[in-house]
């Protein structure tokens, strides 16, 4: 009788043992991070060290937070997904506590109390033996961190938004900040616009200071504070190289009276995170294929008397199914000519009826974030006008995606799909002169994919093993220039496509883009056809 009630006890307990010790396996290696992290290390100048800081946390609403997102510069360094955290990295070994180190990360301290209300904390146990740190101490040791900031030549960080809360807590952002700034002597008047520009200058060669003066001019016409800085303006102004060599000198006086650079880390992590890693990629690629499922099973599920709310419900259902922590952005439903709005993300429209359905979401898994856009007939046939359109729409993008070549400037996927656009607008009569395209083709066709939905990267010609999207469209708002029957109509196609030696690789490709496809799919049962929920009063 013991044995046998042993056995059920162990029988009951089994499951719960299994949940309380399962999580994710597939998340980015220790490995990965370090030997990002020695990437970095390698385009740092001489006698530098980097600073980079966690997110904040952010209110939401009273005493509830927005659900905390890792800062993607910090995650892609270090795998690790707390706030309140810094992480210093050093271009040459210094000494601390007694050892050499060439990096440093300060952490949330382990704290029962907080861990029973907001989960547990890694600790500087943690991050050892879980993310590979060797050296790691509680954030509130870093007001008395044994480093010197003047002793470098370049002390490299990202400006500060100011967007974090001074709480309670003595080693939350707020502290960190505070006390970096308080080390390193950051000016209470330091503009990160200027530095950047500033450093433009001095980086640039007499015989290419014309085309940067030119860049810079483009800014200069609208920003007013930059507008007020004599170098920039001079340097903008000069009649002569001879001139702007003088303004550079001057310049570079300025930028040597102190040794803080925040434009050098964004450089630096632009070429490292423009291009993927084979470890990146498989969770890029799970966020694409997870995407594009959504896509297909709202397809099938489409009726003209759901809304816009429920449409995007059914989306991010798939995501949670496969287990997708987040969206990688605001989810963007439009149903007729709420799908002109490029950034729409209300989608509180009750019932979408006879219009064709612009979808653009992207699921986030451990960190990467897809972008898949289809825009479909909520009723599953393309009227007349609306497949004129969407095929325009096809057609560009197909001539994009066949641009997104290696080597290929980063422009061609755009400038090739606006030229078909045009010629389709022309065509119709919706426009009579070639530049009024822009009126109903606002928007580049491509950005970098990755951490970010707009990822990071050099906008150099294309690289391999870059990701970036392809998404030309065509809006026509109510109420535009053009004859009544085109009003309403918004489509919007957009892949995500691995630049390749072999050729352009689209990740998407598994929901439908051709009309007649997406049509052909539109007409099979969905699994929740029979889902049916009781009517509120």
């Amino acid at each position: 009788m013991v044995r046998l009630l042993y056995l059920l006890v162990a029988l009951l307990l089994a499951p719960l043992t299994g949940i309380a010790q399962d999580e994710p396996t597939d998340f980015l290696s220790a490995d990965f991070h370090k030997g990002r992290r020695e990437a970095v290390r390698e385009l740092m100048p001489a006698n530098s060290v980097a600073v980079f800081f966690a997110n904040a946390v952010r209110n939401r609403a009273n005493d509830v937070d927005y659900v905390y997102h890792q800062n993607p510069n910090f995650y892609y360094l270090t795998g690790y997904n707390e706030s309140n955290a810094v992480l210093l990295i050093f271009s040459e070994n210094q000494e601390v506590a007694g050892v050499g180190n060439d990096e440093i990360l300060y952490v949330q301290e382990r704290d029962p109390r907080a861990e029973q209300w907001n989960g547990k904390r890694l600790g500087t146990e943690g991050v050892k033996s879980k993310l590979g740190f060797a050296t790691a101490f509680n954030g509130s040791a870093f007001k008395d961190i044994p480093v010197n900031f003047e002793q470098f030549d370049k002390v490299l960080f990202f400006d500060f938004e100011n967007d974090f809360r001074d709480s309670s807590d003595e080693a939350d952002l707020f502290d960190l900040i505070q006390t970096f700034k308080t080390k390193a002597n950051y000016p209470a008047d330091f503009d990160s616009s200027k530095d950047r520009f500033y450093s433009m200058i001095t980086s640039t060669d007499v015989e290419n200071s014309a085309n940067v003066a030119q860049v810079l001019g483009r800014y200069l016409s609208r920003d007013e504070k930059l507008q007020e800085d004599e170098l920039i303006n001079g340097f903008v102004n000069a009649e002569d190289d001879k001139l702007r060599s003088e303004i550079k000198e001057k310049v570079t006086l300025k930028l040597e009276a102190n040794n803080l650079n925040s434009s050098m880390l964004n450089e630096i992590m632009a070429t490292l995170r423009e291009t993927k890693s084979a470890e990146e990629m498989v969770l890029l690629k799970k966020a694409i294929e997870i995407s594009a499922v959504g896509q297909v099973e709202v397809m099938k599920a489409m009726h003209p008397n759901m809304s816009e709310t429920e449409i995007q419900g059914v989306h991010e259902y798939v995501y949670k199914k496969y287990g997708a922590e987040y969206e990688g952005y605001p989810s963007i439903v439009g149903g007729g000519n709420n799908g002109c709005i490029l950034h729409y993300i209300e989608n509180n429209k009750p019932k979408v009826g006879e219009e064709l359905i612009l979808m653009d979401l992207g699921a986030e898994y451990h960190g990467y974030t897809a972008d898949v856009t289809r825009t479909i007939p909520a009723n599953g046939k393309f009227s007349k006008e609306q497949k004129q359109i969407y095929d325009i729409v096809y057609d560009a993008q197909e001539a994009g995606i066949k641009a997104s070549i290696l080597g290929a400037p980063f422009q061609a996927p755009g400038e090739v799909a606006s030229k078909v656009v045009t010629a389709g607008l022309m065509k119709l009569g919706i426009i009579t002169k070639e530049e009024d395209a822009r009126i109903y083709f606002p928007h580049g066709t491509s950005h970098y994919l990755g951490l970010d939905v707009h990822d990071k990267g050099t906008y150099q010609p294309f690289k391999e093993n870059t990701v970036i999207t392809v998404e030309p469209g065509i809006y026509i708002p109510e109420g535009s220039d053009c004859d009544k029957k085109w009003w309403g109509i918004a489509v919007r196609i957009e892949d995500d496509i691995l630049i390749t030696k072999e050729g352009p690789v689209n990740l998407s490709a598994m929901a439908p883009r051709k009309a007649e496809e997406i049509e052909k799919i539109m007409k099979q049962p969905s699994p929740l056809d029979k889902f049916e929920l009781p009517i509120l009063k």
